[in-house]
């Protein structure tokens, strides 16, 4: 046990240092071992350790198998999205009752991204205020980091889980001129840290803000960035697929500088009631079906959000559900999905994006049933 409580220490200590230093780690590797006494007089003990050490492993196989599982759905589908509906892999923002054709549904992307910035409250008309340093969590292939760097003139960065996601991501911003510039550093000048004077590791680094937008594969709970580095935190429907909302969310605040504004964008299901403890059983079964198609979680609600959010002491926080807005988007995926050009490209793509297809219904039927809720929830980071 002490040995496994030094180990935590030492990681810890090690963690804390990488995320203070002025550069980026572009892979985190290290491996802990421990080892539990085997005298009588620490068994109760160690049987309750090695108890919640099995408890602890069978969540962290679970979020690996998760993870791998959303690598691989968009390593599959993100080619035939971006063929068919272009590089924002995102619900567009509709006016109601309005009828739409497929370039509009690419308008409709921009627009979203437009109407979030403006909920949010982001100064759009006064250039000094602008957001200099961004970060889009759960990137795509770019889009989103692309539109706002070109927007605003300033430097992004994308994660995702998905290494064909990060490729395509950065060779379209070098295609447009945006490219980071981030030179890696080659295999032999990779950086030594020295920790209790041992060398336990090296890691490779790249400089920030030498550029203006680059892309990496990284887990949005454990993201590889110095704490206080962007003033514009930036999550486009990427928050559905965290299994860890609340470690989400303090990653969001983590990385957010000082009066920094944080936009999450994401689907979650309808507010329980005063009277509710759960969802009503036909709930969960409907939302079980979408999760197992499209490799997510559980679900949670925009109020679950906002009281994370306000245990984090952040401000301005307000929320609201666009479910109106986006309800011609899912019919419009269907559309395209059956049309000739769909269905060649889906046959062509792989059993995980044909599985998501025949799921889109679900989500239809989610909102109009008031199930499903396409919530938009905002705030800043105190000063």
């Amino acid at each position: 046990m002490a040995l496994l409580a030094t180990a935590t220490v030492a990681f810890k200590t090690i963690n804390t240092q990488i995320r203070n230093r002025s550069f980026l780690p572009l892979q985190k590797h290290l491996s802990l071992s421990s080892s539990l006494s085997s005298f009588s007089f620490f068994r109760t003990v160690s049987g309750r350790a090695m108890e919640l050490e099995r408890k602890n492993s069978t969540v962290i196989d679970e979020n690996g198998v998760l993870k791998k599982g959303i690598a691989e759905f968009y390593d599959e589908s993100s080619a035939i999205w971006e063929d068919i509906w272009g590089d924002h892999m995102h619900h567009g923002f509709y006016p109601p009752d309005s009828t739409v054709s497929l370039s509009d549904h690419r308008a409709a992307q921009i627009q979203m991204i437009e109407q979030a910035l403006r909920f949010a409250s982001i100064p759009l008309e006064d250039e000094r205020k602008w957001p200099k340093k961004i970060v889009d969590v759960g990137c795509g292939i770019g889009g989103s980091s692309r539109y706002l760097t070109q927007k605003f003139g300033a430097t992004a960065v994308g994660i995702t889980l998905s290494p064909v996601q990060v490729q395509r991501a950065n060779a379209l911003a070098a295609a447009q001129g945006l490219a980071n510039k981030c030179i890696a550093v080659a295999l032999q000048d990779l950086v030594w840290f020295e920790i209790l004077n041992l060398e336990l590791f090296r890691r490779p680094f790249c400089e920030m803000g030498t550029g203006q937008v680059s892309f990496q594969v990284a887990d949005a709970l454990d993201q590889p960035f110095p704490d206080g580095q962007f003033d514009l935190v930036w999550s486009m429907e990427s928050g559905e697929h965290m299994p860890d909302k609340a470690k989400f969310v303090s990653e969001l605040a983590r990385v957010a500088a000082p009066g920094a504004t944080i936009i999450i964008v994401t689907w979650c299901h309808r507010d329980l009631g005063p009277d509710e403890e759960s969802l009503k059983p036909w709930e969960e079964k409907h939302l079980k079906k979408i999760c197992d198609a499209f490799y997510l979680p559980a679900w949670c609600s925009t109020a679950d959000y906002v009281r994370l959010l306000e245990s984090l002491s952040l401000q301005d926080i307000k929320s609201e559900d666009w479910s109106p807005y986006v309800a011609p988007f899912w019919p419009a995926v269907i559309r395209s999905a059956l049309s000739w050009k769909g269905l060649t490209s889906l046959l062509r793509s792989g059993l995980k994006t044909i599985k998501g297809a025949l799921a889109m219904p679900l989500m239809i039927e989610g909102f109009k049933k008031d199930l499903i809720k396409f919530a938009i929830i905002t705030c800043r980071k105190p000063e």
